[in-house]
């Protein structure tokens, strides 16, 4: 089998946090004059970074200024923590795809900020299979589906792109893991009407994790 490094996303791809972002989002958004639904959050900006979610919408209700924008994002980024402590769940079979997986390297590469992304691990339980390798887009300064996030972060492992397996349920996540050069899993146990793009495989449950894997490898070990 060849040896891989495996790169997860986390939102929406490890824990079941997106239904929890999206409500952060409608619960503050609104009285700052950006008006925000549940259904566009996950039909339009899944996995996007906040900023860029705030600019489609200014683009159309206005331009906000620095200071409301920084206490918006400090009230979302905290409603969401209080979501996260006592509602967060790990994506159904996951867990079990990663005990199975344990023997290759794994790390998480989010859009969030590292402290949401650590918070997400420990209140699901899943921080034992990472050994600490968080990256963050906040903390690269590069975001998804720029494929420099998922390139630095190889980097960071010690693998080379072509050894690297992205699983990602957002399209930029998966955009941006093919962009690398990278073998790309598509999580798609949501219907956005986006499919799945050509190179990458399909996945609508984690329990076919291992398998794919297993498939990735043997290919490669095939190729020499």
């Amino acid at each position: 089998m060849a040896e891989l490094c495996l790169l997860f996303d986390s939102d929406g791809t490890l824990v079941d946090s997106e239904v929890l972002l999206a409500d952060a989002m409608v619960s503050t958004l609104p009285r700052y004059g950006l008006p925000f639904t549940t259904e566009r959050y996950l039909n339009e900006f899944r996995g996007m970074r906040f900023l860029s979610i705030v600019r489609v919408l200014e683009a159309v209700h206005g331009e906000m200024e620095a200071g409301p924008l920084r206490q918006m994002e400090s009230e979302m980024r905290a409603l969401l923590e209080e979501h996260m402590k006592v509602r967060l769940t790990s994506m159904p079979g996951m867990p079990e795809a990663l005990s199975a997986l344990s023997g290759y390297p794994c790390g998480v590469v989010s859009n969030g900020p590292e402290r949401k992304v650590r918070l997400a691990l420990d209140s699901t339980r899943l921080a034992r299979f990472f050994d600490g390798h968080i990256f963050s887009a906040y903390t690269l300064g590069v975001w998804k589906p720029d494929p420099r996030i998922y390139r630095l972060a190889a980097e960071q492992m010690g693998f080379a792109p072509s050894r690297c397996v992205v699983i990602d349920d957002a399209m930029v996540g998966v955009q941006a893991g093919l962009d690398a050069g990278m073998h790309v899993i598509h999580f798609a146990h949501h219907e956005d009407g986006l499919g799945t793009p050509p190179g990458a495989l399909r996945m609508r449950h984690a329990r076919e994790l291992p398998g794919l894997v297993a498939q990735i490898s043997q290919h490669i070990s095939a190729q020499g």
